[in-house]
């Protein structure tokens, strides 16, 4: 299945294959001389991006060679005569008295240093191995992460501002920001790497996993971008992360007019669209690959049409249905908000945010439950942390109806079992109301309540998953060829056979002290700003993840 064959880069079957350098200008220049609305000029935007670094790399260095030759020329053509004088030592001018000359003094010895005391500063910043066996409450925050690429971008130089600067993050010490109680410890961290490791033992040779195969790689994807593995920049999972890009990429399926209708292996729903989306969205959020960017635009695109007039999404993403699934519109918000943080913007992205807002704010919400299932039905209550997540990633995080679903959520805790009678599926709400609460108690203004639920929240997380994982007795190599532990978490829930899902559930919320999902940070909820200065073009985004 071919992809895309104009854009200077022919995807096949998750392949990659280049066109030349001129063939590609050429059409980039054929496709900005059209319509600002056809396919072909925003295709040649996309390309222009790519050859931006290095045409900027070559013609750089060429325009200094010749303004050099140019000056070297002109200084050489300066010819001035200066008056000379030759002036006549008078016969009587006395003698100079000879100086003595010092006497040669030894070089002494050179000092011995001892290097034993000199710490490698490379190694200082690399990241510490935590497992489970190395207990402490000492307060952890994960690797620095390097500036990446996935899979190939050829140039001769790599300029920061086209692909973006590296990532800012902490080292294992004391998180900024408050108490270490806010935060994880080397238990949740070596339940974190166990279930990474357990998510590349079980990946399949195509790059996918077992269950509903579009929404599992996107689940397992978002874990591992969580933690900061990407292709290039992780030794140990970086093979799993290119694979689980190159199925989705490989696995998308587009219509006649090339737009992505859905993914192989989907159940006749689009449910796994959105979230297959979002974890695309966040890949090229933190790669910068135009590949990437190509099919998340997209697939963007596609839910972005795919709207009810009254702002919400149905199951087959039938746009004349009014039902507004509220499940279903938070994977399709996040997916949003995802791009509009990494620069995607296709048309009609903020008209569709403002149609969302409006369904949250008036169909979706619930004065007892906070959030309903959909907006004619009476039950949902394990969907506060759904609409209340999304309404803060929207930037209305001091909303009403935000405020009444945490308190809807108030006395909830991590746990495998139902929660206060809101349904089958505790794990799942769960991953929304670690989130919520942790915007709400660890933002800059965070009223005094709101830390404390969350502190308490997060305590309970690290109770209940480190000591639950399932820790197999097959170990897995790590980068370096030790034996490491692996395992995973299973759900009670009605998603239990789906081992998958309920493992990236619980470690992406034992990561939300630190994720490197932009979509995740503390800054994510700042949308005044990212609505009104975000449409900028992707070269220009910065993005740091709050710790």
């Amino acid at each position: 299945m071919t992809l895309n064959d104009t854009d200077g880069v022919v995807v096949d079957a998750g392949k990659y294959v280049e066109a030349g350098l001129l063939r590609r200008i050429g059409r980039m220049i054929n496709g900005l001389s059209r319509p600002r609305d056809s396919r072909e000029y925003k295709e040649a935007l996309i390309d222009l991006e790519r050859l931006s670094a290095p045409l900027t790399a070559l013609l750089i260095p060429t325009l200094a060679v010749i303004v050099l030759i140019v000056v070297s020329a002109v200084s050489g053509n300066r010819h001035e005569s200066a008056p000379v004088s030759i002036a006549q030592a008078d016969e009587d001018e006395t003698e100079l008295t000879p100086i003595d000359v010092p006497e040669v003094v030894e070089k002494p010895d050179e000092p011995v240093i001892d290097t034993t005391l000199i710490t490698d500063v490379a190694t200082e910043s690399k990241p510490s191995e935590f497992t489970a066996e190395i207990a402490s409450n000492d307060p952890v925050s994960p690797k620095v992460n390097t500036l990446d690429t996935v899979l190939m971008i050829k140039s001769p130089r790599t300029i920061k501002s086209v692909l973006g600067d590296a990532r800012i993050t902490g080292r294992k010490g004391t998180p900024q920001g408050g108490s270490p109680n806010l935060y994880g410890n080397t238990l949740t961290e070596g339940a974190v790497m166990k279930a990474l490791r357990w998510l590349k033992h079980t990946q399949k040779p195509d790059g996918g996993w077992d269950g509903c195969r579009p929404a599992m790689a996107g689940f397992a994807l978002l874990t591992y971008l969580a933690h900061g593995e990407t292709p290039s920049a992780s030794p140990e999972f970086g093979d799993t992360v290119k694979k689980a890009l190159e199925f989705l990429m490989g696995s998308i399926e587009y219509d006649a007019g090339e737009r992505a209708v859905g993914f192989k292996g989907m159940d006749g729903n689009q449910y796994a669209f959105p979230i297959a989306a979002y974890a695309l969205a966040e890949a090229y959020g933190m790669t910068r690959n135009p590949d990437i960017r190509y099919v998340a635009e997209k697939c963007l695109a596609r839910i972005i049409e795919s709207q009810s007039s009254t702002g919400g999404w149905q199951y087959k993403f039938d746009r004349s249905s009014n039902r507004d699934d509220t499940s279903l519109g938070g994977w399709c918000i996040q997916a949003l908000k995802a791009g509009k943080m990494a620069g995607i913007h296709p048309d009609g992205i903020d008209e569709c945010i403002k149609k969302a807002i409006g369904c949250l704010k008036g169909r979706a919400y619930d004065d007892k439950l906070g959030f309903k299932y959909t907006a004619d039905s009476r039950g949902g209550g394990g969907l506060a942390g759904v609409g209340c997540l999304a309404m803060q990633l929207l930037g209305y995080s001091r909303e009403p109806e935000v405020r009444n679903a945490l308190n809807v959520m108030r006395d909830w805790l991590p746990s495998f079992d139902p929660i206060n009678g809101t349904g089958k599926s505790p794990q799942y709400y769960c991953y929304y109301a670690s989130q919520c609460k942790y915007q709400a108690g660890m933002a800059k203004s965070a009223a005094k309540g709101d830390t404390e639920l969350w502190k308490k929240w997060n305590d309970g997380m690290k109770k209940l998953y480190p000591p639950t994982i399932v820790t197999l007795d097959e170990k897995i190599e790590d980068a370096n060829g030790r034996l490491c532990e692996m395992g995973y978490w299973q759900n009670k829930d009605q998603h239990g056979a789906t081992r998958t899902m309920g493992t990236c559930l619980a470690a992406l919320q034992l990561m939300v002290y630190y994720r490197y999902l932009p979509t995740t940070s503390l800054r994510a909820t700042e949308v005044e700003v990212d609505i009104n200065e975000a449409a900028k073009d992707a070269s220009d985004v910065r993005v740091t993840v709050d710790i």
